[in-house]
């Protein structure tokens, strides 16, 4: 039989695919937004997936409705909102906001102490890593029997044609679980955008939805050298006035390269002023289903657009890459298997 897990802030499902293509059987998830849920129910029909704020679900629900007894669950794993924990959520170019999501670190453990489930991945943002929440998170799971390995990871290093820094954790009931190996080589973009097929492409709204752009902006996007040039070889007298007055952020309106991995995908990825999301070489923003293959999801997955392009957008960068998770994930099904 397949090892058993749940996905907490399951999202639209890209931990939930990993997890899948690693051999495990994914039995219930928990998410709060709307269109996420609508999302990971279209791609994830047979998994019990609870609709509701993971603060007002108790361990014994998952228990009853699932017909597991504690210590029976193979694997529990989640990313808890990472927003509070990001690098990018600054004030005035300094204090750090204060963000209510961050505590929801804690309900995952108080779902570990009810379930006490056999093994635990948790990922996040690279700001976890330096926050006190982790120390206390590590200091319980080690009270509970844990054995904990975390520590930040490129998913560029583990098949995932992007760069994306990227927390994550471990632990093993009584034994300590590895992390995947580094893939041999990088996935490019070429290689990447090559898995769309041309015909399906045609009639995939997710690649086909339209841009809305004054004609000086696509005249600065057409003067944008093919196959990684970047606004800054425009020379300043080309520029937008609010980049002539701004040095930062110097990736937007940027083309990603062919022969090399994708920045970052974020929520702004169909925007080619919130970073280098230009195609190599079309006079055009990457497409939403160009940014999900960039997250190794495949091109039948199913993205809701039922609120249109840009919440579109938004959880498609918010979702974690499913080749990163199954690397890793395989990794926690040996350990089980031994």
């Amino acid at each position: 039989m397949k090892p058993k897990a749940i996905d907490l802030f399951s999202g639209c499902g890209g931990l939930t695919l990993g997890l899948k293509r690693a051999g495990f059987d994914v039995i219930g998830a928990v998410e709060i937004e709307v269109l996420a849920v609508e999302t990971y129910k279209a791609n994830h029909p047979e998994v019990h997936t609870w609709h509701q704020d993971i603060r007002k679900i108790t361990a014994p629900v998952f228990l009853k409705t699932l017909h597991l007894k504690k210590g029976e669950l193979d694997l529990l794993a989640g990313c808890p909102p990472c927003q509070g924990f990001s690098s990018m959520r600054r004030l005035n170019g300094g204090r750090r906001i204060r963000d209510k999501q961050n505590d929801l670190v804690f309900e995952f453990l108080r779902l570990v102490k009810g379930l006490l489930p056999k093994a635990i991945m948790l990922e996040n943002v690279p700001g976890l890593d330096k926050n006190y929440r982790l120390a206390e998170l590590k200091s319980a799971l080690k009270r509970l029997g844990y054995i904990v390995n975390a520590e930040v990871k490129d998913a560029r290093h583990y098949g995932v044609p992007q760069r994306r820094r990227r927390f994550i954790l471990l632990a093993g009931l009584g034994a300590a679980i590895p992390f995947s190996t580094p893939a041999r080589r990088m996935r490019t973009v070429r290689e990447t955008f090559a898995k769309l097929d041309k015909r399906s492409a045609k009639h995939d709204a997710l690649h086909n939805l339209p841009e809305l752009r004054s004609e000086k902006v696509k005249q600065i996007i057409r003067s944008i050298p093919k196959d990684g040039g970047s606004r800054l070889d425009l020379g300043p007298e080309r520029q937008l006035k609010c980049h002539q007055n701004c040095d930062g952020f110097k990736d937007v309106y940027g083309r990603m390269a062919w022969d090399d991995v994708a920045p970052t995908i974020t929520g702004g990825c169909c925007n080619p002023s919130k970073g280098r999301f230009l195609h190599p070489t079309q006079n055009r923003n990457i497409s939403l289903r160009e940014a999900a293959l960039l997250q190794s999801f495949p091109s039948s997955y199913h993205f809701s657009l039922k609120r249109g392009k840009f919440p579109a957008a938004q959880m498609i960068g918010n979702a974690l890459p499913p080749e990163f998770i199954r690397r890793h994930a395989s990794q926690i099904r040996k350990y089980l298997q031994r």
